[in-house]
Formats: structure tokens, C-alpha cells, sequence
């Protein structure tokens, strides 16, 4: 058994006493049984914990031989929790199980402090979107479109998932300026309209990967930010 960091993307209860732990590790995306959840690694065992586990079995599903807390918890609150959310339920859906992304590890990792300071959001979540997809192969240029040629500032494009940007001729619903490309590339957030622009690049390029179905994270917070009715 190996000693590795690790966070918790979500744990539940699990036969009698034990929980079902998805963890994030360098390693990857790993699903692990943690005995006698109910002491205090069970308490340990929550999101956005730095943890240090050994994990035991070669089998998909592994058991939690250690799990010790190796640093202060981030604490989200309001928007930044709903978020962190967000990005274990992209995690969780999208990354193929014991498939080793040590980069993206040390992004998310350096995101969850970020979160808990209250940097702002939408460049950190944009950012771990790009980052996540490119890491599975699904990344794209965004200064160069499907043919090679530099994307123009005062061109228009629509997003090919499977390819990238496709200039178009004429405007349509769904499409994309080139300057808010470019500003894009740049991580230029002061542009207008770059990270609206961004929003929705990004829900265009994880959608075909979703398979259709909506992310729980996303719909809880949209349905408590919903105006009370009287």
C-alpha cells in the first residue's frame, strides 16, 4: 500500500456501518469502502478535505485501509459550496475511473482555496472546465478555427464538439464573436462579454459528454437562486 493525497467527491452510506467513498487522487477517479464510517474518519471522509489514504484490493472497488486529514478543511459557503459541488459532479461524471490526471489533481486542488477565499467564480469554474476537458482529449483551440486559420476578431463562429470553432458566414442562434474567442485564449475576463461568452462555450462543449443528463449540482442551485413566489 502506497500513501497518496486524496479529497473526498462524494461518500455514502453504505451496508451497515461503512460508507462508499468516491475519491480524487493523482491517480485518478477511485471508488473505495470505508469500514466503521460512523468514527472519525467517517468525519474525515466529506468534500473539500485534504486527505492522505492507503487504499487495499485490485479490484474497481477498493477498501480504505487509512484515511488522515493532512490540512485544514476549505470551508464553502453560498455560491462557492454550490460550485465546489459542481466541479466533484463534473469529476464524477466525466472521469473515467483509475485513470491518472496528476495536473488536473493540482488544479483542483489550488481551485477549492480559491473558492474558499471568494475569488470570483466564473473564471475559476471556466478555467476547470477548460482544463478538464483538455485533459480528456475533448479540448479545442480557441484561436484557430477547424481549418487552421486564425480566428478574426470580427468573425463569427459556432462551437464542432468534436472538432472546434467553424466560422459562419451569417449570424445565427448559439454563435460565438471572435473577439470574445480571442479574449478567451487570453483568459481575458475583462473583456465584455468574454466570460458570458465563456458560460456558454463551455456548456456547449460538456454537454455531448454529459449524455443528457442534467448535472444535480447545476439544477439545486439554479432552483434555490429562483425568485419565492407569493
Amino acid at each position: 500500500m502506497t500513501a497518496q493525497a486524496a479529497f473526498v467527491l462524494h461518500s455514502r452510506p453504505y451496508k451497515e456501518s461503512s460508507a462508499l467513498v468516491d475519491l480524487f487522487t493523482p491517480q485518478g477517479r477511485l471508488r473505495a469502502v470505508l469500514r466503521s464510517a460512523r468514527g472519525r474518519a467517517g468525519s474525515l471522509a466529506r468534500p473539500f478535505v485534504p486527505l492522505e489514504v492507503e487504499l487495499r484490493g485490485r479490484s474497481e472497488l477498493k477498501t480504505l485501509a487509512r484515511l488522515e486529514g493532512v490540512g485544514l478543511a476549505h470551508w464553502l459557503d453560498g455560491d462557492a459550496l454550490f460550485s465546489g459541488l459542481y466541479l466533484n459532479e463534473l469529476l464524477i461524471r466525466l472521469l473515467p475511473a483509475e485513470d491518472a490526471h496528476p495536473d488536473l489533481f493540482e488544479h483542483y486542488a489550488a481551485t477549492l482555496p480559491a473558492l474558499a477565499a471568494k475569488r470570483p467564480l466564473e473564471p475559476l469554474l471556466r478555467a476547470f472546465e477548460w482544463r478538464l476537458l483538455s485533459e480528456l482529449g475533448y479540448g479545442f483551440a480557441l484561436d484557430h478555427d477547424i481549418q487552421g486559420q486564425p480566428v478574426a476578431a470580427d468573425g463569427l463562429y459556432r462551437l464542432m464538439p468534436d472538432a472546434g470553432l467553424e466560422p459562419v458566414g451569417q449570424f445565427q442562434p448559439g454563435l460565438f464573436q471572435g473577439a470574445e474567442l480571442l479574449a478567451m485564449a487570453e483568459a481575458d475576463w475583462q473583456s465584455p462579454g468574454a466570460l458570458a461568452a465563456a458560460k456558454r462555450l463551455m456548456r456547449q462543449a460538456l454537454a455531448p459528454h454529459l449524455g443528457g443528463r442534467p448535472l444535480v449540482s447545476r439544477e439545486l442551485f439554479m432552483n434555490l437562486k429562483e425568485p419565492t413566489r407569493g
